[in-house]
């Protein structure tokens, strides 16, 4: 039996993981997205050229100029303002009042499912009052909410330690007490997977004495191939677990924030953008365009979501709602 493609309107889109989980369960097609940051709206319209990208400010966004027929919105507003690395300002920082435009678009639209992802620390920030605004306001709109927080390496078999929290809402009781979070899966993907212990990269990847005088401190601490490191300004720490810690949106403002290996060869470096997308669980025919930044591609990478969780969450919210 075939099932029409639910359509998605989503925000804060990024470069469009969420809706590529989403899409990948085949269930799904996204009408409209929107997108501010104009350095996300490349890479997004390179992977997505067939959706229709609005780069509006949300607050200048219309309900009307969204189309009718949307069953689903998806988004993860800025996280920045209820993260660590955020110092956890959450609604006092314009970026967390960026729910309620969200808001604004989910009571005119009145979509069937929400789905919304965010940093983990959304659901203490504030003593709790933040995350219990956010529900009572879903659930006043008509909602029934669920919501659970899922790590990458335990639910999506990437390696990397990225703890999120995923709210799925529907506007039928019945639907949402038939949804479940997917089950934890084995890690079976590994770093040899994902980053390239053999390959030569660009120069501007390594590290070397006569480039950086912290060299030493990276020769003697980072002695693992099958390790991911990072330099913290004055030490090096190694992460023990064997997976790739948690990619963040300021990689792009240093490259020192970036995770570093030791290759197969014996030569220090960082990872590249492509490897932190497939840290993120992305396809391997993702294209980066070539007219953006590393910088501005490392950001996307950390501010983006593990496709793959998305894509499980997704396949469960299309089994509740194929079977009307």
């Amino acid at each position: 039996m075939t099932h029409k493609k639910h359509n998605i309107a989503a925000f804060f889109s990024g470069v469009g993981g969420i809706e590529l989980g989403f899409e990948q369960t085949g269930y799904f097609k996204t009408l409209y997205a929107n997108e501010f940051d104009k350095y996300a709206r490349i890479t997004y319209g390179k992977n997505h050229p067939h959706t229709y990208l609005d780069g509006r400010d949300i607050h200048a966004v219309d309900a009307n100029d969204i189309p009718k027929d949307v069953d689903v919105i998806v988004g993860g507003f800025p996280c920045q303002a209820f993260s660590i690395a955020g110092y956890q300002k959450g609604f006092s920082d314009e970026r967390g009042n960026l729910f309620f435009e969200m808001l604004r678009m989910i009571e005119a639209k009145k979509p069937k499912v929400i789905f919304i992802e965010n940093v983990k620390n959304l659901v203490t920030h504030d003593k709790g009052k933040t995350f219990t605004v956010i529900c009572d306001a879903l659930e006043q709109n008509g909602y029934f909410i669920k919501w659970q927080v899922l790590n990458g390496k335990t639910h999506g078999n990437i390696p990397q330690n990225r703890e999120r929290i995923y709210i799925v809402g529907f506007d039928d009781r019945a639907k949402c007490d038939a949804f479940e979070f997917p089950k934890e899966i084995e890690l079976k993907t590994q770093l040899s997977d994902v980053i390239d212990f053999d390959g030569e990269q660009d120069a501007r990847y390594y590290y070397s004495a006569e480039k950086h005088n912290f060299y030493d401190q990276l020769d003697e601490a980072i002695v693992r191939h099958d390790r991911i490191y990072q330099w913290r300004r004055r030490y090096v720490r190694e992460n023990k677990s064997g997976v790739v810690p948690t990619l963040t949106a300021n990689m792009g403002t240093g490259g020192n924030n970036v995770p570093l290996i030791r290759t197969n060869s014996g030569a220090i470096r960082k990872l590249t953008p492509k490897e932190c997308f497939n840290v993120q669980g992305y396809p391997v025919d993702f294209k980066l365009p070539e007219t953006v930044s590393n910088g501005q591609l490392y950001k996307q990478a950390g501010n983006s979501v593990v496709v793959p969780v998305v894509r499980r969450i997704a396949e469960q919210i299309a089994e509740v709602l194929n079977n009307d």
